[in-house]
């Protein structure tokens, strides 16, 4: 078929799918090309304008290194990793409710998952409950105590908990030249589904806007910020693993998170001390915070 007009090009375009042997890959891809072939026709898209996104994204990739993904940060100043995300967690929870996994026990709802983010950095150090994973990182200290639980309430013991965050001016370890992890650990829970730990109370921080993505949000005319935020990642055997966050009450911009990851369920008022007996029994001549947040883990069919 030679198309003779823009229906006919996106039809022919669609066609060329018939041999592709993955049905998800074949689907997917129809989707695709009907969206963005409609969205040209939409936008009654310009050459010139066509080669700018081209020349956009090219840039997104350039821009991208061991440390560094750009095309991370795109999706989440997007929305798109959060929609995923959120698609994810409701599409294991009908998967698990059609298997029965929640049982007849009164149910308690899952720990809501947002975005993992562009910080991530595999095999933290692993430390046993009660260190200080702050590792000298700058920052206001802060215990955080809580509990694992699977939804019917049950503990769940030996839960590991994988931890990063910024300090407390939202500086990540990963954006200082030569600088080794800090404010990360992996802990796992004890036998009643317990962990706690000490960190810094995390800040606010914009997103990187030195390259492409810094550029288009200066174009939307968006600030670039994040509110306070600490980073878990919570798993367990049998268990259908989360990565969230638990977000600073009153933080700036906890209404207008840069990348759409606030959730109302993971704000958590972090709380104020004066100096002296922390919770765990350790004693501290300056003040500090203690946040608390129970997680729930969605257990997995039989």
């Amino acid at each position: 078929m030679t198309p003779s007009n823009e229906n006919e090009l996106t039809q022919a375009a669609l066609q060329r799918l018939e041999g592709a042997t993955d049905p998800r890959f074949a689907q997917i891809m129809t989707s695709l090309i009907t969206h963005l072939h409609a969205f040209v026709r939409e936008v009654d898209l310009k050459p010139d304008e066509w080669m700018r996104g081209i020349e956009f994204l090219t840039a997104t990739g350039k821009a991208c290194d061991d440390k560094r993904q750009e095309f991370i940060l795109l999706s989440d100043t997007l929305g798109a990793s959060m929609m995923v995300v959120m698609l994810d967690q409701l599409r294991a929870a009908r998967d698990a409710k059609q298997a029965g996994a929640t049982g007849d026990l009164p149910v308690t709802p899952t720990t809501e998952a947002t975005v993992q983010g562009p910080y991530y950095w595999a095999g933290a150090p692993e430390m046993p409950c009660g260190a200080d994973i702050a590792q000298g990182t700058p920052g206001e200290p802060t215990f955080y105590s809580g509990r694992v639980t699977d939804t019917r309430g049950q503990p769940v013991a030996g839960a590991l908990l994988d931890i990063w965050s910024g300090d407390g001016e939202g500086v990540y370890d990963m954006q200082v030249d030569g600088a080794g992890m800090a404010a990360r650990a992996r802990i796992r829970t004890d036998a009643e589904g317990r962990y706690w730990f000490w960190s810094i109370r995390p800040s606010y921080y914009p997103v990187p806007v030195d390259g492409p993505v810094g550029r288009m949000l200066d174009g939307m005319g968006r600030h670039p910020n994040r509110p306070g935020h600490i980073h878990m990642m919570v798993s367990a055997p049998a268990h259908v693993p989360v990565t969230t966050h638990l977000f600073v009450a009153g933080s700036p911009y906890i209404d207008s998170d840069a990348v759409f990851g606030v959730r109302p369920s993971l704000i958590v008022d972090f709380e104020s001390h004066p100096a002296g007996q922390a919770p765990d029994g350790r004693t501290l001549d300056t003040p500090y915070w203690s946040a608390h947040y129970d997680f729930h883990l969605q257990p997995t069919a039989a």
